[in-house]
């Protein structure tokens, strides 16, 4: 029986200052000549003539470009089977929505996806899934690891804090999605893959370890997007969101369905993640340590986000995935997170 596993991991990763004068470079060194480009919301006027000028003076083609922010699965499939027959890759450019359109597209169309995300808000940049709109409803679906992943750390600086508040918080969610796998192993629901556990381990250790001044500083956030990007390779090895998605993100998904709108995915993953830090009795005073120490609770104060609501999202979490077994899967956990809500000093500060 042959029992090798076979995954696949970005060929290209490259974070720095001045990426973006740089794509063209970067992708003729693979011998992509030909793309297809895609920007988000407003970011054509903003990077759009500095991207194809980076391209076209390396000698790569553009054949198409265009803004692009549905993420309905209907238009990505008539758009992708509508791109040029000629690319040789599909450039996403922007944040959460246009990445996940653009992969699922290059999926589709079984081309090489280039990665170039506008903001580190989140490790949806470094997947293998792409959250598309199927029927209404926000769903992740099967797509493919980017073949390259570009970051350029000045475009990062340039966006709203709060995109980098919300990294934090999804970046160290790694540390409750881990214990709660190793808890679903424990009730022989899960398998624990080791070596997607120790990349994602790495990956937030790393980054909760990293000295700065400022989240603006390029030593921090390189740390922050290199750390994200490894998350992005332990799910690819455990052929599962699990690793890097546990009671934290159920929580954050239920109230994805009660709030209009909701907050930012990492913000939201981030307060669930010091909640279920303190359920699961783990690591909940390098977690705060953290989150006191970047500004993220002083920014999530700002929102004026609601115990209530975190209470109902508690509730409904276990419904969001059925099939899994956190502890929030269990009641006697779900009454204790609530009740957190309410005793504990940092969640009765940042929230009302």
């Amino acid at each position: 029986m042959d029992f090798r596993q076979s995954v696949t991991i970005p060929t290209v990763l490259k974070v720095g200052n001045g990426m973006l004068d740089k794509i063209g470079q970067i992708l003729i060194e693979k011998q992509i000549d030909k793309v297809v480009l895609f920007f988000g919301n407003d970011l054509i006027e903003l990077f759009g003539s500095q991207v194809i000028d980076a391209l076209s003076n390396a000698g790569v083609n553009v054949l198409s470009y265009m803004e692009l922010d549905s993420i309905c699965m209907q238009d990505v499939v008539e758009l992708a089977f509508s791109m040029n027959n000629q690319s040789k890759a599909v450039i996403g450019i922007g944040g959460g929505k246009v990445i996940d359109a653009a992969k699922y597209a290059a999926f589709l169309k079984k081309l090489p996806f280039i990665s170039v995300p506008t903001s580190a808000s989140s490790d949806g940049f470094s997947s293998s899934s792409a959250s598309m709109l199927v029927s209404g409803k926000r769903t992740s679906v099967p797509a493919k690891m980017a073949y390259g992943i570009i970051v350029d750390i000045d475009v990062l600086k340039s966006a709203p804090e709060k995109f980098i508040y919300s990294g934090i918080g999804d970046m160290v969610s790694k540390i409750t999605s881990l214990y709660d796998w190793c808890y679903e192993q424990q009730q022989g629901v899960s398998i624990v893959d080791d070596f997607a556990m120790i990349i994602a381990k790495k990956a937030v250790n790393s980054f909760v370890r990293t000295p700065f001044k400022s989240i603006k500083d390029d030593l921090f956030l390189k740390e922050l997007v290199n750390s994200l990007a490894l998350s992005g390779i332990a799910n690819e090895l455990a052929g599962s969101s699990v690793p890097v998605s546990g009671s934290e993100h159920l929580i954050s998904h239920a109230l994805d369905k009660l709030l209009e709108p909701p907050q930012l995915h990492g913000i939201q993953v981030g307060i669930a993640t010091y909640l279920m830090s303190k359920v699961q009795n783990h690591r909940f005073n390098r977690i705060n340590t953290v989150f006191k120490e970047t500004g993220f609770w002083n920014y999530v104060k700002t929102l004026e986000m609601r115990k209530s609501d975190f209470a109902a999202a508690i509730d409904i979490a276990p419904t969001i995935k059925p099939h899994r077994h956190t502890y929030l899967h269990e009641e006697k956990y779900r009454e204790e997170a609530k009740q957190l809500l309410y005793e504990d000093k940092y969640l009765n500060d940042i929230l009302f």
